[in-house]
């Protein structure tokens, strides 16, 4: 019987070993510390038409990012130009190419293996490279377009390039390490440690491939290995919030140098980061431990993204148990707009009463955290209020809309709206007193739609229906949508932890970025006449020049969202919480 076991136990480690023989010992994940505050990677690389599908996407996007870049590189020059112009010198090896052939140009793998992660606070960015002299051709370009040679620095044998921020206090460093790519920013005068780590020299003691923590969060909450995130707050909110992290110190005294120029009081007299702060930020990240997130489906027609938000147990158990009877939350939508919004006002009173009660007990000390005392404190006494009917009353809300035209100056819609209440009746004679017309219509509590006064509709210049059901009050606006109003008031409603459902189709998205547009651009010629006088001058012209490009910027990211629109079939997505916390899904389906 022993020596059964002996060759069992023999068996079991040879499996294991063997698993771990086909780990890379170089794969980004190998020099990820196991403690690492956040961190996204891809497990296995994708097919060939899913990544053509996602870089078609990503070039889609291309021309909104650059008008971002482009902005920031400008409000960063008056204050750090140096950083301004390397900014602008990437900006232009960008501009003009697909992503595909940028990332060809600079030598990166399109079917490899990536990390972003922190060290601490320090973001590392690690990618494989299938042209390492590529890369290395890259950077020439990029020195040559920044006008000048990066400074240069070795360690360990690994020669890297960096750029310093005094204004920031930090310095970015590029390094082609073996076949990887490795971008990282640190304190200007990061210790030796530190450095070593970010370029890999120095393996951390256990690293998230030993641990195995991103495959398991995949299993656990059904992701997809091509891009696994996690965040873990308990960590990387106390590191934030107490100073001692060293980019976080390095920023901070860069910070206080700036004022003491700025306003003459010495650095030596400035407030430092008080201890309560990290107190406090422990105590936050104990309610929201931590998030993760990663695609539950990816092709080329779908992506299917999940986020779970982890909950401190009172305040998961809070939720998790409630069915909230509002009408729609437990049915897919099926107009081209629907929203059905969960709003238990009795529940959530209850817990936030007790959230203001806490806090007051033990009010946060840190000075930056110290208007949430204040914030809770009006928050309790709103929790004692929605008390009264018919506010205490709401389950909440559902929007269904059939048609939208964004075009006239009042956009048209015809739709229905459902406010769930525990007394609809109630909530119907409170809008009767608030009009003597309405005091007129009867409403019984079996869905039957009874239409307004011709004399109330007259702006809309559409019908409109009213209909009371069991636990719902519902409007209809547009011809025909008051016989929608019986089956909306009977729809399904939500299973326990149900919080909210969305619909959008993609010619209704459309619609409504057109909707978005137009008012920008209103705002746009509401600008330009008031930046000049009444001689037709320019009043203040820099005022008006970073106006106008702020229009511009928004012009192209409108022309970006509508043309990622138009590609798309349907939008769908649900939020429920359950035992372990709050979980958000969406799922995408492109034409």
């Amino acid at each position: 019987m022993r020596v059964s076991k002996r060759y069992l136990a023999l068996a079991v480690a040879g499996v294991l070993l063997a698993a771990c023989g086909h780990k890379d010992k170089d794969a980004p994940l190998a020099f990820v510390p196991a403690d690492t505050p956040y961190v996204v990677a891809n497990l296995d690389v994708l097919d060939d038409d899913t990544r053509k599908a996602l870089i078609a996407q990503a070039d889609a996007q291309l021309p909104s990012q650059l008008a971002q870049l482009k902005a920031a590189a400008e409000d960063m020059k008056e204050k750090d130009a140096d950083t301004a112009n390397l900014l602008k010198a990437f900006i232009a090896e960008l501009d003009g190419k697909s992503i595909e052939a940028f990332a060809q140009n600079i030598g990166l793998d399109m079917k490899g293996h990536s990390a972003v992660y922190g060290l601490g606070l320090a973001p590392v960015v690690r990618f494989e490279l299938a042209d390492p002299k590529a890369f290395d051709a890259f950077v020439g370009r990029l020195e040559t377009a920044y006008g000048k040679k990066l400074d240069t620095a070795t360690e360990g044998g690994v020669t890297y390039r960096k750029h310093a921020s005094a204004e920031a206090g930090t310095q970015v460093i590029l390094a082609v390490v073996g076949k990887q790519m490795v971008a990282t920013v640190l304190p200007a005068d990061a210790p030796q440690p530190l450095l070593r780590q970010a370029l890999g020299l120095d393996r951390p003691a256990k690293s998230l491939q030993d641990d195995g923590r991103l495959e398991q969060l995949a299993k656990d909450k059904g992701y997809k290995p091509w891009a696994v995130g996690h965040v873990d707050l308990v960590r990387l909110l106390p590191l934030a919030a107490s100073g001692k992290d060293p980019l976080f110190a390095a920023m901070y005294k860069a910070h206080q140098h700036a004022e003491a120029a700025k306003t003459g009081e010495p650095v030596t007299t400035q407030p430092g980061v008080s201890p309560a702060c990290e107190a406090d930020a422990t105590r936050i990240a104990g309610r929201v431990p931590s998030m993760s997130f990663g695609y539950t489906k990816l092709d080329p027609k779908h992506q299917d993204l999940r986020w779970d938000v982890a909950l401190a147990d009172d305040v998961a158990k809070a939720f998790a148990g409630v069915k909230v009877e509002l009408p729609g939350l437990g049915v897919d939508g099926d107009a081209p707009m629907d929203m059905t919004l969960a709003l238990p006002v009795a529940q959530l009173r209850t817990f936030w009463a007790a959230q203001a009660e806490a806090v007051a007990a033990k009010p946060f000390g840190c000075p930056t955290l110290t208007n949430l005392n204040e914030g809770f404190a009006k928050l309790g006494q709103v929790a004692q209020q929605a008390a009264m009917p018919p506010f205490g009353d709401l389950l909440g809300l559902r929007v269904s809309l059939d048609s939208f035209d964004p075009s006239s100056t009042t956009p048209k819609f015809t739709g229905r709206v459902l406010v769930g209440s525990t007394n609809p009746a109630g909530l119907a004679a409170m809008g009767s007193m608030a009009s003597p017309a309405l005091a007129q219509i009867k409403l019984t509590p079996d869905g039957k739609p009874v239409a307004l006064p011709a004399e109330m509709t007259a702006a809309l210049g559409q019908p409109v229906w009213l209909a009371m059901g069991e636990k719902a009050l519902a409007i209809a606006v547009g011809q025909g949508e008051d016989a929608k109003l019986g089956d909306m008031l009977k729809a399904p409603t939500g299973d326990a932890g149900r919080m909210g459902r969305v619909h959008l189709s993609g010619d209704m998205y459309v619609s409504w970025i057109k909707a978005m547009e137009e008012k920008s651009d209103h705002l746009k010629q509401l600008t330009e006449s008031m930046g000049s006088d009444e001689n037709g001058e320019d009043a203040d012209k820099d005022q008006a020049t970073k106006a106008q490009a702020a229009a511009e910027r928004a012009k192209s990211q409108f022309e970006t969202m509508r043309q990622q629109a138009e590609r798309i079939k349907a939008i769908s997505g649900e939020v429920h919480v359950e035992n372990g916390g709050m979980v958000m899904t969406t799922q995408t389906e492109l034409k």
